[in-house]
């Protein structure tokens, strides 16, 4: 009772439950994009299930915090580096991310001979093991931030929970005004391909402030709406040619 009277413990529950939201922005992204492949159907429960398994992974990784903490120390050098536990799994995501991404924008802008040529299914299950892949590193980032900047258990928590609970209501609409404007979403793969170049340099001890990466991205998604409205007036939309087949 005593805890839940300080003020102290509902300002970091306040300040940790809106950095968790701001951290959560690229995954909610990235769930959107690969969730499209799915029929229209599928797309609202992979999203809810992504976001579902990133909420009790990083519930899991918080009720091991010896474990976490652990993976600081040094495994490993290379080239002069030292390598930890997180560092690799920063790495590894990164460049999945980087890959990823810049598959997914080839992918995008096939052209006609190539969009009759390469057709290949997306399946659910095969959409869930690929957000499940990138939840490990997102949950990673925000378990570790969690630990930062609050002390108690039940509030890294519980803003955990709220954090995921915005992004569940938010996400579809994120997802839906995403898939409404192509190029949107390829500004949204460009981020995705900013935030795995990031992950990659925070593996290797190259501390780039995320402060920089936010106003950039908000500057560009600031720009792009200016754009959009202006092709509103005098051109018609931009279609993107997805090499893809949903499942039937």
């Amino acid at each position: 009772m005593e805890q839940l009277l300080d003020p102290n413990i509902w300002a970091s529950l306040l300040t940790l439950t809106a950095l968790e939201v701001v951290l959560g922005v690229d995954n909610v992204v990235f769930i959107s994009i690969l969730s499209s492949k799915l029929r229209a159907d599928q797309q609202e429960r992979a999203r809810r299930v992504g976001l579902t398994l990133a909420m009790f992974m990083r519930i899991g990784l918080l009720l091991t915090l010896s474990w976490i903490i652990g993976l600081t120390a040094p495994l490993l050098i290379i080239l002069g580096n030292e390598l930890s536990g997180r560092d690799i799994i920063l790495i590894v995501g990164g460049l999945f991310l980087l890959g990823k991404s810049t598959s997914e924008i080839h992918e995008l802008l096939e052209g006609d001979e190539a969009h009759k040529s390469k057709r290949t299914a997306a399946s659910f299950g095969s959409v869930i093991a690929q957000i499940l892949a990138l939840d490990v590193v997102f949950s990673l980032d925000s378990v570790l931030t969690a630990v930062g900047l609050a002390e108690q258990l039940w509030v890294m928590i519980v803003a955990i929970v709220v954090a995921v609970g915005i992004m569940l209501i938010s996400s579809g609409y994120i997802a839906a005004y995403v898939n409404k404007h192509p190029t949107l979403k390829m500004l949204a793969l460009s981020f995705l391909l900013l935030i795995g170049t990031s992950l990659v340099a925070e593996g290797l001890d190259v501390h780039v402030p995320r402060g920089y990466l936010y106003f950039a991205m908000a500057f560009s998604v600031f720009v792009e709406v200016l754009n959009m409205r202006l092709r509103a007036r005098h051109a018609k939309p931009v279609e993107l040619r997805p090499t893809y087949v949903k499942e039937q």
